[in-house]
Parts: C-alpha cells; sequence; structure tokens
C-alpha cells in the first residue's frame, strides 16, 4: 500500500508492452505476488492479445512475468473476497469467466507465441505457459501443479490436457497428484518444454527463438501451431470445474477408477 492507500494494482499497468523488430512482449506486472492472476490483470491481458492479434507489425508474442516468478496461478487472496458463494461454485464462474478465457486466447493466437519462464509456474501459471507455441525457461525456474494436492481441485488453464500429452499419462498423473516442483531442466528432458537454458541468456535467447525476416504464414502457423489446439480450447469450455473427482486428474472415467 502506498501513501494513497491504493495497492499497487492500482497505480501501476498490470500488463507491460515492449515491442521491437516485429516482437511484442507482454509482460505480466504483479511481482509482489509472482505475477498471479487476478481479474484486472486477466482482462488486461485478454485486451492486450486482441490488439496485438489485429496488428500486422506484431508478427510474433513473447509472454514473460517480472520480477523473479513468472506466474503463480491464480490469486487466491482475490478469490477469497468474491461474493458470497460456495468455493466451487465461485472457481467454476472464474474458470468461465476470465481464466480459461484466457488460456483459450493464447492457444489461438494467429501468430507465433512463446512463453519465457523467468522463475516458478505454478497452477495456472503452468497453463499459460504451456498455450503458447514455445516454452524455453531460465534453469532456476520451475513448475508445479498445485490444484489437487493444495486446493483439491482439478487442474485448469489446459493443463489436464497438456500434462498427459506431453509428458505421458504416469508422469501427468504424478505431477498432478503429488504437486512435486518439477525443474526446467528435468521439464525439457521429459519433453513438457522446448529448452532450459542459463538464466543470464534467458532473455536473448527468446528474442531470437522467433525473429522471421517475414511474417509466418498464417496457414503454415495454423498446421504446425494449432493442428490439435482445438482439443485445448473444448477442454477449457467444459463446466466441470466444481468437481474433485481424483479419476478427472488422470482423465479416466469414475468407473475405470474403481
Amino acid at each position: 500500500m502506498g501513501d494513497s492507500g491504493r495497492s499497487t494494482d492500482d497505480i501501476q499497468p498490470l500488463i507491460l508492452q515492449t515491442a521491437s523488430d516485429g516482437v511484442l512482449t507482454l509482460t505480466l506486472n504483479r511481482p509482489q505476488v509472482l505475477n498471479s492472476l487476478n481479474r484486472a490483470l486477466m482482462e488486461q491481458f485478454r485486451a492486450a492479445l486482441a490488439l496485438a492479434a489485429a496488428d500486422p507489425s506484431v508478427r510474433t508474442l513473447i509472454i514473460t512475468g517480472a520480477g523473479r516468478g513468472f506466474c503463480a496461478g491464480a490469486d487466491l487472496i482475490e478469490q477469497a473476497v468474491t461474493p458470497p458463494v460456495s468455493r466451487g461454485q465461485g472457481i467454476s464462474d472464474g474458470m468461465t469467466s476470465h481464466f480459461n478465457p484466457l488460456a483459450r486466447d493464447i492457444a489461438s493466437f494467429p501468430k507465433p507465441t512463446v512463453a519465457a519462464v523467468n522463475g516458478v509456474a505454478a497452477g495456472g501459471g503452468v497453463g499459460l505457459a504451456l498455450a503458447c507455441d514455445i516454452v524455453i525457461a531460465a534453469k532456476s525456474a520451475t513448475f508445479v501443479q498445485v490444484f489437487a494436492p493444495q486446493l483439491g481441485l482439478v487442474p485448469d488453464m489446459g493443463c489436464s490436457w497438456h500434462l498427459p500429452h506431453l509428458v505421458g499419462a504416469a508422469r501427468a498423473r504424478a505431477l498432478a497428484l503429488l504437486g512435486d516442483k518439477l525443474p526446467a531442466e528435468t521439464a525439457a528432458q521429459w519433453g513438457l518444454i522446448w529448452q532450459a537454458i542459463d538464466d543470464s541468456a534467458l532473455p536473448d535467447r527468446v528474442k531470437r527463438a522467433l525473429v522471421t525476416p517475414e511474417p509466418v504464414d498464417h496457414a503454415a502457423h495454423e498446421v504446425v501451431a494449432h493442428g490439435d489446439r482445438d482439443a485445448v480450447r473444448d477442454r477449457c469450455r467444459r463446466p466441470d470445474h466444481r468437481r474433485r473427482r481424483p479419476e478427472q486428474l488422470s482423465g479416466r472415467s469414475p468407473r475405470q477408477a474403481a
């Protein structure tokens, strides 16, 4: 809180934008809370994505976080002070109105995207990163699924789709149910992300990843990057966020889990 009594969210942009050589960088700017996602940030994020999608000068997009974290997932403090509804209903409403629409916007972005994971990615922060076409992480970064072990929730923002498809069912189940921190280098070895590099080299490596002399052909990008993203968008539309059945974490039906 400052002298005026306002929070830092009231006096600073929650999404920073910088552009150079056709590359737009969107930086989540709530470093004091590890860039956790509140509604104001997500609204600014989605507005910036919409403008960038329509801007012909933007050829590629980088998403990263300010400070020492990439994104710690949902702002649980904000969720705790929402109107008096059940916890499950509040989570379902938030997923439907803000969290999953943001994941869909990133997954369907019409130009190449890269996540520069500069620190911890937790919960929905993992889903935010994996919605991008390419994920490059600092070696100090970690990926952690906090939904089930800490909150008793089904993984959101596309995580329940991405994890088994990228690392296999056995690893996906363990990550979702145990909540262990996955180091960036292991994430790269498992195929969850593209690359883990030295922290100091991350900014330059990410900028070089998607700088192209000409815009990437839209049809080519759709085939290469979005060929299987319809499944992510469909998963993010499912109104099942109030459920907490363990079998959903593994993709099994209740009968198979019995």
